[in-house]
């Protein structure tokens, strides 16, 4: 059988780097597709999968960002994205994280340094240890006074209310009750959440607790669900019930 070659599709809408990038990843072992827009990578993913996304933000129609956040909630929610952007500050890293993006790159960047980017997401999301791997099941998980519906992907109050959650809050507290009373340093939930670069990315976990804390009306000062281990990490210190999922 014939090994794996790892597919990637870039979609910039600048010609030359198209290029550029796809001769470079070829002559370095990947297989490569192009498109230079989001109609173009959404016709190319309707019939094909791919291995990564390498997307630009700053594209005509829908920029990278509304793309990125749309693959989430799609068939390929689970597909590595790197984003690209000629904007190197922190609050764009920021949306991206929001988005679901796994990884960011500012232009210009060298090809070389997006290859070895492209390979460590690849690398970091195939080898998370077994037993850190997220359920995916349709199911209520029930912690407090909270419930979480995994296909919904909200949060629910004592009195039914409905609590909506950003991409990267619902991952994050995703990871947390799923591993329920167990220190999880940053690292682990940056791998967990969508396998980041830790130190670009370490003050993200940090903001994303903070948000977890205000949905959950958990007091940052003396917290019932997430707790701050110093220096280790963060506890979801409070049991977690699966239950059957409403009709």
């Amino acid at each position: 059988m014939d090994a794996h070659i790892d597919h990637i599709l870039i979609v910039d809408d600048d010609r030359e780097i198209r290029e550029l990038v796809s001769t470079y990843l070829t002559k370095n072992g990947l297989r490569v597709t192009v498109a230079p827009d989001g109609r173009h990578m959404r016709a190319f993913l309707d019939t094909n999968s791919v291995d990564l996304i390498v997307l630009d933000v700053m594209l005509p129609g829908d920029d990278g960002l509304v793309l990125c956040r749309e693959l989430r909630a799609g068939k390929h929610k689970t597909t590595p994205i790197m984003m690209l952007t000629a904007r190197d500050d922190e609050t764009d890293r920021i949306i991206g994280l929001e988005m679901g993006a796994d990884d960011y790159l500012a232009k210009p960047f060298a090809a070389r340094e997006l290859l070895a980017r492209i390979k460590a997401v690849l690398r970091r999301t195939r080898m998370l240890p077994p037993n850190l791997q997220i359920t995916e099941a349709g199911q209520l998980l029930a912690f407090g006074e909270w419930e979480l519906d995994t296909t919904a992907r909200h949060l629910i109050d004592k009195e039914g209310t409905i609590v909506a959650l950003s991409g990267g809050e619902y991952r994050l507290l995703r990871v947390f009750v799923d591993h329920p009373q167990r220190v999880l340093n940053r690292d682990q939930l940056l791998n967990l959440t969508q396998g980041r670069e830790a130190e670009l990315f370490e003050r993200s976990v940090d903001l994303l607790v903070s948000r977890l804390r205000q949905r959950l009306n958990d007091d940052a000062r003396e917290p019932m669900y997430i707790k701050t281990v110093r220096n280790e990490g963060y506890v979801f210190s409070v049991p977690v019930e699966i239950k059957e999922a409403r009709q």
